[in-house]
């Protein structure tokens, strides 16, 4: 059997990097990942990288940041507080890597600024 996965999002929010009791990196992130076709859907995946690939993560990539991601799909049974029986399907992140070149990250973040800087400007609140 084979189980691999490879997709390519933005990262919703910055990731989380944690250590386990033993001291293993662990972080997790969710990549905001657009469907093909003519309804542009977006679908919000949960990615967990460990050790390396997981500093690598928190040291390279932020909120906004293009990635491919390389792993498997994983399917995470647990109990809520309410004892509700819960599933969670997410990618456990083999490689991950930029989805763009620094100049394009560059050029987005501009334009994320610009456009933000306009938003606070309808709303009547200056920047600064």
């Amino acid at each position: 059997m084979l189980n691999s996965i490879i997709i390519m999002g933005r990262l919703t929010k910055d990731p989380e990097l944690r250590q386990t009791q033993s001291q293993k990196a662990v972080t997790s992130f969710t990549l905001a990942v657009d469907r093909d076709g003519q309804d542009k859907q977006t679908d919000f995946i949960e990615c967990i990288a460990w050790e390396r690939t997981a500093e690598f993560v928190k040291q390279y990539f932020t909120k906004g940041t293009m990635a491919i991601v390389k792993g498997r799909l994983q399917l995470r049974d647990w109990t809520d507080r309410d004892g509700n029986k819960r599933r969670q399907a997410e990618i456990v992140c083999d490689r991950v890597y930029f989805g763009e070149t620094k100049r394009e990250t560059t050029q987005a973040q501009a334009t994320t600024g610009f456009q933000e800087l306009q938003d606070s400007e309808a709303d009547g609140e200056l920047p600064f």
